[in-house]
Formats: structure tokens, C-alpha cells, sequence
């Protein structure tokens, strides 16, 4: 797989030797365990895979280049790169402004634009309108356009589904800016409709079957359907595919569902539905991130932490599948580590931080980060537990009984 030219802000020396471990020990990345160091009074289980992914990579690579490129330029992001503050933060002090913030709620309005100006599309992609602008004001953004492969991978599905007049049901967060850009892309070939959960999968099913209104449709989908969609038209041949950062057996899950209702309607009445086969679409470092969590949590662990920004979809999918099996902390970086008593976390369910008095308990901690947590992170969480442990072993004395 390509290297990337990432700066060294972001790399780390205890990750970079877990990574390396591992990629010797398993070169296929077929083992999903966990790499466990030993420090005596404190064990740490590391996710086989986490961190910066391909299209993280590639596109952090890219925004940097672009500095690099341009100086005395002005130099925009339509919104943030990715989902980590760190990483946002570094490259608003090397001087990038937001046009849009994750809402895409306007920060800089389009008319200040010029053609002379540099603007960096970012690794979610951007929506077919947002491009018409950027045309109209005459920047062009070929040069530093960082849409994740992956999720290219996934508009390009869903082109050759509607040109054979599939409907796409998109398994995303219909705010989410991916989930946005793709349902644009979507909307040129194909008529779409976006599902958060296998709770609205199941009354789409209703709509399948007719036991749902085509008024009961519009109301449930507001604003989460294109605008022709006729439910009693559109729901004929169907095939899903989804926002790249949702859970991959999520995914899979409502594909299975409605793959069943539209197999079970076609046999039991004189109607005829289809459904497409889209397992495709998944991207491989959501499914690998996902299942080296679930790896994780096949261990007796005292709890577990989860690194991340807490806008990212992927990572809080990480800590809804841990805080599973143990308690799980999600912060952004060690200082949500107050000391040994006290930490902040943030609840993914109420979007609210949290300050958890008496959190280290236990001697077995599971640790792992978001596609868009730099390692460099990990390693500052990492020193600050052993630390407030006072662990037995060095991280050197660790690292070298892995070798």
C-alpha cells in the first residue's frame, strides 16, 4: 500500500512499533486480536487496527502539499478535513480558513472567492451544488481534491445502480457531510432516500409493502429523499449502500433486511421487486477498525478507551460497540485525563461531556482510536496512564517483550 508523506507532528515511537510488530507477525492482517503490552500492574490490549486510515492519509498529505504549494496564497477548506481537532486545528495555524462548518452552516461566504484563491475539497467529499459554485466563482479544485477513494468507490456503485433505474437507499446520517455529498452524487442517476437505522430501514419496509402510506413516507423521510421520489414507483428495484463511517454490520444488516422484504413481497404477490447486491460498497478500514474493536472486546477487559474527535462517526461507533462489554471512555486526547481519579468523557448518546470520578479500576485496559486519530495522540494517552499508574515496566522494557 502507498506510503504517505505525513508530518511528523503525527507520527509516534511507541504506535509506530506496535504497527510494525504486527504487520510482521500477521502480514495479511488476518489475526484480529489485540496486541497486549505488559507493564506489571497495568495491561494494555491495543486493537489490531486503528488510527489514520488510506483516505485519512491521503487526504492530511494533500492539505499539507497544498501549503506547501501555495505560500502567500489564500488557502480554504469547504469544511473540516476530517473529524479530529488536532489534526483541523494544526492546519488552521498553517493558515487554512473554513468556508463551511460541519453543519454547512456558512462561514465565508461564496462571493469573497476568487479564482487566484486555493480551496481543498475535503476526505467526505463534497456535494454536486457545492462544485457548481466553485466553477461559477472560477476555482478549480482538481489539483487538491482529498474525496477518500473509498468513498468515490461508493458514488461510482451507486452511477452504475441508477443508470439500471435502482433506487439507493443510503445508510448514513442524513447531516453528516459524506452522507450529504452522497446523496448529491446519488440524486443525478438515481432517485434516493437516506435511512439512519435499522428503525427507519423497518418502515421503509412498510413503504415496500404498501402497509405504509405514500403520505406516511414523506412525513417519516422529510428532507432525507429526492424530490421526485414516488415510494409507490421508486421502490421497485432497490439496492443500499451507505456513509463509509457507519457500522459495516449495520450496513449489512438493513441490505439483509430489505433484501428479505423485497424477495418475500415478490413471492407472496403478483408485484415484482428487486434488490441489489451492494456488499461492495463497505469500506475495508471501517470493517477492519470494527472487527479489531469486537476482537477487543472478546477479552475480560476493566475497561476500555476510546481516542478520537468526538464529531466522528467512526470512532463513536467504536465506543457504542465496546461500552458493550466494559466501561468505555471516550476523549479527544490525554488531557481528558484530570489525574488518576477523574476523567471527562463524552457520552455518545447524550452529546454531553461527562466528568467520571473513580475511572481506573482494574488492572486490563483496551485502548483504541477513530480513522481520523493521529498515533501521536494515542502515544500522549498511553504515557499518561503509565504515569498515573506508576507501571512497573518502562515502555521500552514492554515494546521489547513483543520483539
Amino acid at each position: 500500500m502507498k506510503q504517505f508523506d505525513i508530518p511528523s507532528i503525527f507520527r509516534s515511537p511507541i504506535i509506530s512499533r506496535v504497527k510494525a510488530f504486527r504487520k510482521t507477525q500477521d502480514p495479511r492482517k488476518k489475526d484480529f486480536s489485540p496486541t497486549i503490552l505488559d507493564f506489571g500492574n497495568i495491561q494494555l490490549h491495543i486493537a489490531r487496527h486503528f488510527g489514520f486510515c488510506y483516505g485519512v492519509e491521503n487526504a492530511i498529505e494533500i492539505a499539507y502539499r497544498a501549503v506547501e504549494e501555495n505560500q502567500g496564497k489564500r488557502i480554504f477548506l469547504l469544511s473540516q478535513m476530517i473529524h479530529n481537532p488536532t489534526v483541523n486545528e494544526d492546519l488552521t495555524r498553517h493558515g487554512i480558513e473554513f468556508i463551511q462548518d460541519t453543519s454547512a452552516n456558512q462561514l465565508i461566504p461564496w462571493e469573497e472567492l476568487t479564482p487566484n484563491d486555493v480551496v481543498i475539497i475535503p476526505a467526505f467529499g463534497t456535494t454536486i451544488e457545492i462544485e457548481q459554485i466553485l466553477k461559477e466563482r472560477g476555482v478549480s479544485t482538481e489539483k487538491y481534491n482529498t474525496t477518500c477513494p473509498f468513498v468515490e468507490k461508493v458514488w461510482n456503485r451507486a452511477e452504475k445502480l441508477g443508470t439500471e433505474d435502482h433506487t439507493l437507499v443510503i445508510h448514513g446520517k442524513y447531516n453528516h457531510e459524506e452522507t450529504r455529498a452522497t446523496f448529491s452524487h446519488t440524486a443525478l442517476n438515481s432517485e434516493a432516500v437516506i435511512v439512519k437505522n435499522m428503525e427507519e430501514a423497518a418502515f421503509l419496509a412498510k413503504c415496500i409493502t404498501g402497509e405504509a402510506s405514500k403520505e406516511e413516507f414523506y412525513a417519516f423521510f422529510k428532507a432525507k429523499h429526492t424530490p421526485n421520489f414516488d415510494p409507490e414507483i421508486h421502490l421497485t428495484k432497490i439496492g443500499v449502500i451507505n456513509q463509509t463511517t457507519m457500522l459495516a454490520s449495520e450496513t449489512q444488516e438493513i441490505a439483509e433486511f430489505l433484501k428479505k422484504v423485497t424477495e418475500d413481497y415478490t413471492a407472496t404477490s403478483k408485484g415484482s421487486k428487486t434488490f441489489a447486491d451492494t456488499r461492495d460498497t463497505l469500506c475495508y478500514a471501517t470493517n477492519d477498525n470494527q472487527s479489531a474493536t469486537e476482537a477487543l472486546m472478546n477479552g475480560t477487559l476493566d475497561f476500555a478507551i476510546v481516542v478520537g474527535g468526538y464529531n466522528s462517526s467512526n470512532t463513536s461507533h467504536l465506543v457504542e460497540l465496546l461500552e458493550q462489554s466494559c466501561p468505555t471512555y471516550f476523549i479527544k486526547d490525554e488531557s481528558e485525563i484530570l489525574d488518576a481519579d477523574t476523567i471527562n468523557s463524552f457520552n455518545i448518546h447524550t452529546h454531553q461531556m461527562e466528568q467520571i470520578e473513580g475511572w481506573i479500576k482494574g488492572r486490563k485496559i483496551g485502548i483504541t482510536s477513530g480513522a481520523s486519530c493521529p498515533d501521536s495522540i494515542m502515544d500522549n494517552v498511553i504515557s499518561k496512564l503509565l504515569t498515573l499508574k506508576e507501571s512497573q515496566k518502562s515502555i521500552e522494557e514492554a515494546l521489547q517483550e513483543l520483539d
